[in-house]
């Protein structure tokens, strides 16, 4: 069965104004230790039976901050499929030749780059430190290095930014010729600068309706581009679907390295401690580093079993106790039936939250099947 892996890298040279994930820009004297952790983690799990990942992911924070060597060393320790993907973030700003060749010797397969726009002046309004042409040289770079899979995050909605901003974020992007792209709404977080500044009334919120506008051009400007929806933020050509994504979106296992790395195995979710430091001690110890867990009962894992699979191209199976709320929903161009499935159509990913409370107070969520074999 597909297992995936998580390795949280919470590391940041600069950290932007939206951002809330565990990450911290005054830790750097703590890499060593941190990948020391992570290597210990992963040989405890190895004895204990982890079976082989068929995709690995490491997220951040910028892995890409961590010397390649130190990266390499985690993923050593990651026993895996033949054929398994493996995935890395990187900012633009922090890779080079030679650190990309030894990714691609040790098996990463494919890159992420945190790009958000390929704009300036939208780029300095969400206080990134690249540019464009820093964007250009990263993928020239992995391309040489000869990575076939990259990935683009773009962010749209940014106070500040014009439908055109956004048009050429997506123009430039295309024309770097990658497989796969990812587009967020700008969401504003409370305890963030830019929460905080909303808060304040110094800076304005994003417009609802200028994010619907702009999720619409991406939508159409990406299709015209040969690349499919299959989840509602990310978009890829035939085939290159970021599959560790996609175990997420179809409630697979997954373990969680790293503090605040989060994994769901076996039925169970649970979570790490949140700060580095908190994480080292704990594999110091020979303890765990979960901070908490959840087992959700049959009725809450079919609930959120069936909105995750709503936010996908293949939909959801839905029970046949809500059919009037489907054909209303279907009537208004929200869904599209296939089967016992339904889909979301462009209208209904643009409310997709309602769309999907509305089904799950009609009881559409069908009985979710056995959860998978505990891996932790």
């Amino acid at each position: 069965m597909n297992l995936g892996v998580y390795v949280h890298v919470p590391f940041c040279a600069h950290r932007c104004d939206y951002c809330d994930f565990a990450t911290w820009t005054d830790r750097a004297h703590l890499q060593d230790a941190y990948v020391d952790a992570c290597v210990t983690d992963l040989e405890r799990r190895a004895a204990a039976g982890m079976p082989a990942a068929t995709s690995v992911f490491f997220g951040g924070g910028t892995p890409s901050l961590l010397p390649a060597d130190q990266l390499v060393r985690i993923l050593d320790k990651i026993d895996r499929a033949a054929d398994a993907e493996v995935t890395v973030e990187c900012n633009p700003d922090s890779v080079d030749a030679a650190k990309l060749a030894t990714y691609s010797r040790a098996g990463v397969n494919r890159l992420s780059f945190g790009v958000q726009s390929m704009v300036p002046h939208v780029l300095a309004l969400l206080n990134r430190t690249h540019d464009p042409a820093n964007v250009e040289r990263a993928v020239t770079l992995a391309r040489d290095a000869g990575f076939a899979r990259i990935n683009v995050d773009l962010i749209y909605g940014t106070p500040g930014e014009s439908l055109d901003d956004w048009r050429r974020s997506l123009a430039g992007a295309l024309a770097l010729e990658v497989e796969h792209v990812s587009a967020y709404a700008l969401t504003v977080e409370p305890a963030t600068p830019l929460g905080k500044a909303v808060a304040a009334g110094t800076r304005p919120a994003p417009d609802d309706d200028r994010q619907a506008d702009a999720y619409v051009v991406a939508d159409e400007t990406l299709s015209a581009a040969g690349f499919e929806w299959y989840e509602i933020s990310n978009w890829a050509r035939s085939g290159e679907a970021c599959r560790h994504n996609l175990l997420y979106w179809n409630e697979g296992d997954y373990v969680g390295i790293g503090c605040a790395a989060h994994g769901h195995t076996g039925g169970r979710r649970w979570w790490n401690v949140r700060t580095p430091e908190r994480y080292i001690t704990a594999i110091d110890a020979a303890t765990s580093a979960e901070a908490a867990d959840e087992s959700l009962d049959d009725s809450a894992r079919a609930e959120e079993s069936f909105a995750l699979a709503l936010r996908t191209r293949a939909g959801a199976v839905v029970a046949d106790g809500a059919s009037p709320t489907v054909d209303d929903l279907a009537c208004h161009g929200l869904l599209g039936r296939i089967g016992r499935r339904i889909v979301l159509t462009r209208d209904g990913r643009l409310v997709a939250s309602d769309v999907t409370a509305r089904l799950l107070l009609a009881g559409a969520a069908a009985s979710p099947g056995p959860p998978g074999t505990r891996y932790d």
